[in-house]
């Protein structure tokens, strides 16, 4: 089992990576949202000069807000400054898109993304479309390092529902997700696999499993309701009840869509939504606030013991050992913690000093 940080990027704090390192995490993600963050790129430069062995790369590039060759020579350039530790995790944007006001990217859209992306990383030339006119592309100017292609960049595509996951059993060198509960990965797992076998492809040894969320790491007599815990776990909560409400928006409104964990809190939820300052159509300003940075305080009653404990790894030490272990069985490669801001340090050392050492 491998481990992993998700970054809510800002560009001063590549140091939470080299943290990351020193306490033995595997991979960090860095996220691609910008009108909340800075720039994923320009972090990883830093990041790159500033580490010497964990793995650094996007978590994840998103295909709605740089065309395919901007990200193809950016994650390269950054390949040149940390050769063989990058890869590029690849989404269709879910919050980068709609703090836009703007819907995700459609799959065919990211598997003709993709297929532009991963042929200019194998340096090759590639038949790329700009505003109606198709030319053939490749990356040039190897010889002289501006991009780094000689060690290969794998790409991780960011996958829940059937169709880009199959997607990523045919095209995607491993597979990322969101979630609390490891059984939630199998089926999702199945689909990759499927969508390998209906390619003709075999799923290598090495394609990698990803499985993003956070933890808290609870002393004998803490309770899921205690400030702490909140405050360690609710920005990542936060994140999924905006994604479920976006989700439920998309589906007429869909009740259906509303996870148990969510259902005894929803009409209120609601009703916060409807209170906000914003009309409508602008609202999506104010619903993603604080997104994996920090618990927006009007929220705070929403982060509830079901929602922890459905959405986030929390327990004893030996209660997190056995539930990495039930990912690790399942077919997960990478646990993955994404804290907010305020605690990450802590989060990570917890995690690091009282659960990892089981996995080494």
């Amino acid at each position: 089992m491998q481990f992993g940080v998700g970054v809510s990027t800002h560009i001063a704090n590549w140091d939470i990576v080299r943290y990351a390192e020193e306490l033995g995490y595997d991979r960090a993600w860095l996220g691609d949202s910008q009108m909340i963050w800075s720039d994923c790129y320009a972090t990883l430069a830093l990041v790159a000069q500033n580490t010497k062995r964990i793995k650094i790369g996007t978590g994840v590039a998103i295909a709605g807000t740089r065309i395919a060759p901007v990200t193809a020579h950016s994650i390269a350039s950054i390949n040149v400054l940390a050769p063989g530790r990058v890869f590029l995790g690849l989404g269709t944007g879910h919050t980068a898109m709609r703090v836009m006001g703007q819907d995700p990217v459609r799959v065919g859209e990211l598997r003709d993304y993709l297929r532009v992306v991963r042929a200019l990383l194998d340096g090759k030339a590639v038949e790329y479309s700009y505003r109606g006119r198709t030319r053939e592309i490749e990356l040039g100017h190897r010889s002289r390092r501006f991009v780094n292609l000689d060690q290969r960049i794998p790409i991780y595509v960011a996958a829940n529902g059937p169709r880009v996951l199959a997607m990523a059993g045919e095209l995607a060198d491993g597979w990322m997700t969101v979630g609390g509960e490891p059984e939630v990965a199998g089926p999702k797992l199945a689909c990759i696999a499927e969508g390998a076998r209906q390619s003709g492809r075999t799923l290598p040894a090495d394609f990698h499993t990803a499985f993003i969320t956070t933890s808290c790491v609870l002393r004998p007599d803490d309770k899921l309701t205690d400030p702490r815990v909140v405050d360690e776990t609710g920005a990542w909560i936060a994140a999924e009840l905006h994604f479920v409400y976006e989700l439920w928006k998309d589906m007429g409104r869909n009740d259906a869509m509303v996870p148990p964990h969510f259902q005894g809190i929803w009409p209120q939820y609601l009703e916060h939504v409807a209170s906000m300052s914003l009309p409508e159509d602008k609202r999506f300003r104010q619903i993603h606030d604080g997104h994996l940075v920090y618990l927006q305080p009007a929220e705070r009653r929403f982060i509830t013991s079901e929602a922890i404990r459905s959405s986030a790894l929390v327990g004893t030490p030996d209660e997190l050992i056995e539930r990495v272990r039930r990912f690790e069985a399942g077919g997960i490669k990478e646990v993955t913690l994404w804290p907010p801001m305020d605690c990450e340090r802590k989060v990570l050392r917890d995690f690091a000093e009282y659960v990892m050492p089981a996995f080494r």
